[in-house]
């Protein structure tokens, strides 16, 4: 029973166990009267726990400054806090009037990060000769001043029509402060779940800089696995610096513990994989327990691909990009090469239908994506030259461009060669590889199953003259039918030129260029993401009770959970828990399903009562390995991919990205307000001083 006369009353979840409590007999007992109340808290409490959230606030920026030199260092003394105290308590008209001017600033900023505008306008080169026009900050601030906004409009009323109202220089400050304020939002409640795990994403290109994308996983106070973007790094050439930087913008610009790091995971183009692999082999040296993992959004033959150090494999990744990014922006193409692939496989219907379905989706990112390419390349090939060569007029430059341009990519015997031998070598990794993005069982089994497939990449490597020769025929026969000249790379034979050994044939150059050294890298590099750590780690999934369920109850998670045995509330008692927990499940009523994964096992009404149990399965919940069960806690990455889909390279900001992409975390203009303030107390002095004709700081550019 729920008393709706109480101040207190709430809604019960669906799952709440029914109790009736009774709000109110304490009122004719005299004995409970004088009961310990919920205590109010004072204006002064109130006032006394802001500023110590504005303290922490500024004490992180302060930390962030120095860790970049380019920034003056501005540090505020003891006594200075002292005086922001009193002056939190009775603030005079000018300071009152100075913080609403700086707050409508940065409701400014907030909007123009969170609707995606860029802070330039129109570039000087569009526009005529001697026409002078405001950029986009300057544009809204006129708006607000016009729309009656009086804090702004008494600030500038005086101020000379050709000056800018907010500095570039003041414009970025205060930008740093808003992207850090709202990823402290976020990081707060990764501190409060205590374990984490950190995940990259492809490198991105911000305003012609290179830029690590940095996203968290964790579990939450309502024990949903979320994953949260908060933030770019800057990409360093040397693997080494950027080991440093990573690990040095996570625990002192970002506050986090690496010791309560459980896992990392690194999504990468062709290229870069290597020197991530320095970043997480570091991060490993010093925090033995972030287990380096494969992460849940990214297949596994993709991921192996793009690790192989082989330049045609580089090359080829690239085109297949290249390939798809065309078909994908011009429906008219699509219709075309599924006209093409009607034509070529009329006599069996399915296969045909089945490969126009597959074009529609992200093909390039499946698990038999090179077996797919295979299927489609004479199609391919066929289209682009059938629109290179068009006469009527039905295709813009553009497209007629890049179709003659891949055309020429795709019926390259080098190209050929490299995508049928990656589509044979990976076969064996396949169903591995779609395991692991499967259901919590299919990991764990999965996991179990890789001594067997390492067993048969090394059988592979054994007789590689066998294999190859196989593959390279097949290699012969797609390019046959392409019409396609088997030779030689062109650069090979030149670099050979007046010194051709008689004795290099194209199929023993392929077998030492590229199908030994790609069946040596991914045996390696299986070994490397699948650590006896990472399958320990992924056996004590064995905790899920569907997964004990198939094992008959039969299992023994004591053994692999020492992995996180200092994690544990109470580890003496482990032992005698997980036995309670198998009881529990095995003798359960018959209407009673089994949880099949860590999100249901983690909403259990009773998961409280096996506290071992839980913070088990908290800390395999966010290895980044595992895939998150409800898609609405995994926007972080689908919003970075739609800001980046979205906005141009030159008006891509790392600061507006980061309000764009959490929209929706709130912000207090109080607590950014105050830290500007403290930050940068010689640019509020210059605010309140300010004359039009002193312009060398309105002029100065970021």
């Amino acid at each position: 029973m729920i008393c709706r006369s109480s101040p207190y009353r709430t809604v019960l979840r669906d799952n709440a166990v029914p109790t009736i409590f009774d709000l109110t007999s304490h009122l004719n007992n005299p004995h409970s009267r004088h009961r310990k109340r919920i205590k109010e808290l004072s204006e002064d409490e109130i006032r006394t726990l802001k500023q110590q959230k504005i303290d922490e606030a500024f004490e992180r920026q302060q930390a962030a400054q120095e860790l970049n030199e380019s920034n003056e260092q501005n540090t505020v003394s003891e006594e200075g806090g002292e005086e922001q105290e009193e002056e939190a308590v009775a603030l005079t008209l000018e300071e009152r009037e100075n913080k609403d001017y700086l707050k409508s600033l940065f409701e400014i900023l907030i909007l123009m990060g969170k609707q995606n505008i860029p802070l330039d306008g129109h570039n000087v080169d569009e526009l005529p000769e001697g026409i002078f026009t405001s950029d986009n900050f300057q544009a809204l601030l006129e708006y607000r001043i016009n729309a009656g906004d009086e804090v702004l409009r008494k600030r500038f009323e005086m101020t000379a029509v050709n000056l800018e109202y907010c500095s570039k220089t003041q414009q970025k400050q205060m930008l740093e402060i808003c992207e850090s304020c709202i990823r402290e939002e976020t990081l707060r409640e990764v501190r409060d779940s205590h374990f984490f795990s950190i995940v990259t994403d492809e490198v991105v290109d911000i305003a012609g800089e290179e830029h690590l994308p940095v996203l968290v996983r964790f579990v939450d106070d309502s024990h949903n696995l979320r994953e949260e973007f908060i933030g770019f790094l800057p990409y360093e050439a040397d693997p080494e610096i950027l080991a440093v930087k990573f690990h040095t913008t996570i625990t002192e610009k970002w506050g986090l513990n690496m010791e309560y790091c459980r896992g990392q995971a690194y999504i990468v183009s062709s290229g870069f994989a290597s020197k991530m692999k320095v970043v997480a082999t570091r991060l490993l040296e010093k925090y033995p327990q972030a287990v380096y993992t494969l992460c849940s959004s990214c297949a596994l033959n993709i991921w192996l691909a793009k690790s192989v150090p082989v330049v045609g494999v580089s090359i080829a990744l690239g085109t297949i990009e290249e390939v798809y990014c065309l078909f994908n922006q011009s429906p008219q193409l699509l219709v075309e090469l599924d006209n093409m692939i009607s034509v070529l496989f009329q006599n069996n219907e399915v296969k045909g239908n089945e490969l126009k379905q597959i074009c529609r989706s992200q093909w390039t990112g499946r698990h038999d994506t090179f077996e797919v390419l295979v299927d489609l390349m004479q199609a391919l090939v066929l289209c682009l030259d059938a629109v290179s060569s068009d006469s009527s007029v039905r295709w813009n430059n553009f497209i007629v461009g890049r179709a003659f341009v891949l055309s020429s990519a795709l019926t390259d015997f080098d190209f050929i060669v490299t995508i049928v031998i990656l589509k044979n070598v990976l076969s064996f990794t396949r169903a591995f590889g779609k395991n692991l993005q499967g259901q919590t069982s299919d990991v764990f089994f999965a996991a179990s199953s890789l001594t067997a497939v390492l067993h048969s990449l090394n059988e592979v490597m054994e007789n590689i003259e066998v294999y190859h020769e196989f593959w390279f025929e097949e290699a012969t026969n797609l390019a046959t039918k392409l019409d396609v000249q088997i030779k030689l790379p062109g650069k090979f034979r030149r670099a050979r030129q007046g010194n051709l050994n008689s004795e290099v044939t194209s199929e023993n150059y392929y077998k030492e260029i590229l199908s030994v050294p790609t069946v040596e890298h991914i045996i390696q590099e299986l070994k490397d993401i699948f650590s006896e750590q990472h399958l320990k780690a992924l056996k004590c999934l064995s905790l899920v009770p569907s997964v004990m369920g198939q094992l008959k109850f039969n299992t023994s998670e004591e053994h692999h959970a020492d992995l996180y045995k200092n994690d544990l509330p109470n580890p003496d008692t482990l032992s005698a828990e997980l036995h309670c927990w198998r009881i529990k499940w095995k003798h359960r009523g018959k209407d009673i399903e089994l949880p099949a994964t860590i999100y249901e096992a983690l909403h259990l009404p009773d998961i409280k009562f096996f506290p071992n149990v839980y913070a088990l399965l908290k800390v395999l919940c966010i290895l980044p390995v595992m895939k998150v069960e409800n898609e609405k806690y995994e926007v972080g990455r689908k919003r970075l991919k739609a800001y980046l889909k979205n906005t141009l390279t030159e008006q891509r900001s790392s600061n507006l990205a980061v309000l764009n992409i959490n929209f929706d975390i709130k912000h207090d203009l109080d607590l950014m307000v105050d830290t500007y303030i403290k930050l940068y107390p010689d640019k509020v002095e210059f605010q309140e001083d300010f004359i039009p004709s002193n312009n060398s700081e309105v002029t100065e550019d970021a």
